[in-house]
């Protein structure tokens, strides 16, 4: 009988929840920085690169604790070079993208405050990319290590791959506020990978923080 009423109730409370819950579809704007790498094989020594994200958002929440998301961005990658023996030389390259990410939205929590975790995956195009040097015109430090990407151009332009991460939504009457990190890890490569070509590997990695505004349009 005890478990015949439990289950009653979490029945009823399950069926409360789900009335009370109203669809909504929101839009709005992100702004952030990306902290980005490139992972050569064979190995060049790199360190994280400052860039920016940003762009437009469009969240639909479907169930009571799930949702889609969708974005626009104009974003950031690259990296930066270690030279360590000769810490007076750099090289960093800057690749720009506009790219869109679909995400799966989980979120838990109460009616201002909730905590979330976006996950899915991500395409990009690159439409341009500019270098910050002092070796061009010095012999190659060659510190036993790979130089051949100085002198490539970006050969796939084409970028995808996977990313996620957690965040905090602050619900006001104005609309949401959400604070999020990220994480993205390219399936793809931005040389040519074939037989013969300098490098087998060559994919993005980034760690990003960034802010967006979201106002609700639909709620039902």
């Amino acid at each position: 009988m005890t478990t015949i009423l439990l289950g009653m109730a979490g029945l009823s409370l399950c069926q409360a929840q789900k009335s009370a819950f109203k669809q909504e579809l929101a839009v709005g704007a992100s702004f952030g920085v990306n902290f980005s790498s490139v992972s050569f094989t064979p190995r060049v020594p790199t360190k994280m690169k400052l860039g920016f994200n940003g762009g437009a958002t469009i969240r639909w929440n479907t169930e009571p604790n799930l949702g889609l998301q969708a974005e626009l961005n104009f974003t950031q990658h690259g990296w930066e070079e270690k030279f360590e023996t000769k810490p007076e030389y750099k090289y960093s390259r800057t690749i720009n993208y506009v790219e869109l990410p679909f995400l799966t939205h989980i979120h838990f929590g109460s009616k201002r405050v909730r905590v979330f975790v976006n996950l899915g995956p991500k395409v990009g195009y690159a439409f341009g990319e500019s270098t910050d040097s002092n070796i061009d015109n010095v012999e190659q430090p060659h510190e036993n290590r790979e130089n051949a990407q100085h002198k490539l151009e970006l050969q796939k332009r084409f970028d995808w791959g996977l990313c996620g991460g957690p965040g905090i939504e602050i619900r006001t009457g104005i609309g949401s506020f959400l604070l999020e990190g990220r994480y993205y890890y390219a399936l793809g490569d931005i040389f040519n990978s074939h037989k013969g070509d300098t490098f087998s590997k060559s994919s993005s990695q980034i760690i990003s923080a960034k802010l967006t505004y979201l106002i609700p349009i639909i709620s039902k």
